[in-house]
């Protein structure tokens, strides 16, 4: 019978070192995201194309989780008659080639290491005669940094400002973005080892106990 509860022991051992290793399952932590930042849309021809490329630069000192500032790149084509413009990340969604114009992006930051990268696509109407413009779309979320590291999400997004005549002076105006992103993280997810080793322990523990009783009565 000793030799039987030296066997266990060992086994037991290892059962526990198994089921201390236990698998891990992905889970998401959800993170609303509102706010609204000041914003200021510098543009510039793209040589030799109807095309501008459009970087949209966003402030706000409250804004959530540190991400005070913003930036965003977009190509974009202004109809002149109409004043719809379309603003993508995409260069292909202008006709313009991939090979010399890089998939432009957009991160939010601040002061720490959390950041949220992605890409958005806007569609926006300017008004020559009143000379405001007004837009909205979708941001994309597909990365980040810090604890946000891995974020995906879909934010929606508007803003409004006012232009100026001139060409080459910036839009000011005001960004409002909502919605929710998503971080995954990992969480201990029970091992069917640990109910194994305890039943071993259990068997050993049992079997000393029944000894103990065979020595007594001797």
């Amino acid at each position: 019978m000793g030799m039987q509860i030296k066997w266990l022991i060992p086994v037991a051992l290892t059962c526990l070192s198994i089921g201390s290793n236990t698998q891990r399952a992905a889970a998401n932590t959800t993170f609303p995201f509102n706010v609204v930042y000041d914003t200021e849309v510098n543009i510039t021809p793209i040589p030799n194309s109807d095309v501008v490329k459009a970087v949209v630069t966003g402030t706000n000192s409250n804004a959530p989780y540190g991400l005070t500032n913003f930036i965003s790149e977009n190509y974009s084509r202004i109809n002149p008659e109409t004043g719809v413009g379309t603003f993508s990340a995409n260069p292909e969604d202008l006709d313009l080639d991939p090979t010399f114009f890089p998939f432009l992006t957009e991160e939010y930051f601040g002061s720490g290491d959390d950041k949220l990268s992605g890409f958005s696509q806007v569609t926006a109407l300017f008004d020559f005669q009143t000379f405001t413009v007004s837009g909205e779309g979708t941001i994309n979320i597909t990365g980040g940094a810090g604890r946000f590291a891995g974020a995906r999400g879909t934010l929606n997004f508007t803003e409004n400002g006012d232009f100026d005549p001139n060409p080459t002076a910036p839009i000011l105006g005001e960004a409002v973005i909502r919605g929710s992103f998503q971080v995954p993280h990992q969480i201990p997810e029970p091992s069917h080892t640990v109910g194994l080793a305890a039943g071993v322990v259990g068997a050993g523990l049992f079997l000393r106990r029944k000894k103990s009783k065979n020595t007594l009565k001797r």
